[in-house]
């Protein structure tokens, strides 16, 4: 069971340790957030009689979260406390929430797609493809961003079939095509400012997120811009 995935603020949770290979641990559910999708990996650590820092979290071939611990010792069937680095976490939400507001905005109003993006504790970074680069159009749309932060727009979280999701090709704000092999989708809609497929953590309200301050942009060739965000 992905806990993260039903509920982004569960910050302490108990499972039991389905294999270990090394210090490589599996559990029957988590709550630590594998990295993908621009996001990080949540840190932490389990807790059996002692602490296990828990430094890596991804997915295996077959998507099954593994997490990496700092030290052996655990064993198939311990049962384990699991606790979320919750501070960088709830950081890490912010900032991801704060990137579909405005990745929304650049989609609606220039048209432009997310080819990537990165975040970070401290920043965060869009690609995106747009015909036309000018720095002072992007600071305008950073407060843009800081004007639909605050009006506590609610994050709300649902699955739909694929077949419906490629019928709306709002939903999907990435250049490239939906996951594969996905039959049901997760969308993240924020407000009316931005819906799109996403598999990550979020807050609730957008009230929840500091203002937005333009960093730097960057060209990086043909329509590819880069801009860089951080909190005030």
């Amino acid at each position: 069971m992905k806990i993260y995935l039903e509920d982004s603020y569960v910050k302490e949770f108990e499972a039991r340790v389905v294999s270990v290979n090394d210090k490589v641990v599996v559990l029957d559910k988590t709550a630590f957030y594998p990295r993908g999708g621009g996001q990080p990996a949540d840190t932490g650590k389990l807790v059996k009689n002692e602490e296990y820092e828990v430094v890596n979290v991804k997915k295996d071939g077959d998507g099954v979260v593994v997490h990496l611990v700092d030290k052996e010792g655990l064993e198939e069937g311990d049962v384990v406390k699991g606790v979320i680095n919750w501070s960088r976490r709830y950081k890490l939400m912010q900032y991801h929430t704060a990137s579909h507001v405005l990745s929304g905005l650049l989609y609606k109003e220039l048209g432009a797609k997310i080819t990537g993006n990165q975040i970070d504790e401290d920043k965060l970074r869009l690609d995106f493809n747009l015909e036309e680069f000018d720095k002072e159009i992007l600071k305008e749309y950073v407060v843009k961003t800081n004007r639909e932060l605050r009006k506590n727009h609610v994050v709300k979280i649902y699955e739909i079939p694929r077949v419906e999701a490629e019928k709306d090709s709002s939903l999907v704000k990435l250049a490239g095509a939906l996951p594969p092999s996905i039959e049901m989708l997760r969308i993240v809609e924020v407000g009316d400012v931005d819906k799109q497929a996403d598999g990550g953590t979020h807050v609730r309200n957008t009230s929840e997120i500091p203002d937005l301050n333009f960093l730097k942009a960057d060209n990086k060739g043909k329509s590819n811009r880069r801009l860089y965000v951080s909190f005030v």
